[in-house]
């Protein structure tokens, strides 16, 4: 194993956990479309994280929206509350 990471607690779903744990897959990072393991082989993420990232990991330009956003409202509720970029969204979604 090229790891010293603990993995019993942590089980994983649609793997065969047994055989991982024997001969672990560590992702240490990601950078665009590529993962990188802790032995610096590059893997191309396919699925884009299951996807979820199909832009892309580590997009300088989407961590600084989300980082401003955050800062300023990380949440409202809509119920009986309502905020300007929610309404605004929404707008441009129905265009699609």
């Amino acid at each position: 194993m090229s790891t010293n990471i603990n993995m019993d607690a942590f089980w994983m779903p649609f793997t065969a956990n047994r055989d991982f744990k024997n001969e672990p897959r560590i992702i240490e990072r990601a950078e665009g479309v590529m993962y990188y393991t802790n032995d610096g082989q590059e893997i191309l993420d396919a699925t884009a994280g299951l996807w979820c990232v199909n832009a892309g990991h580590g997009r300088t330009e989407i961590a600084d929206a989300v980082s401003k956003q955050l800062r300023e409202l990380d949440y409202a509720s809509p119920f009986n509350f309502g905020h300007e970029i929610g309404f605004e969204f929404a707008n441009r979604l129905i265009k699609h």
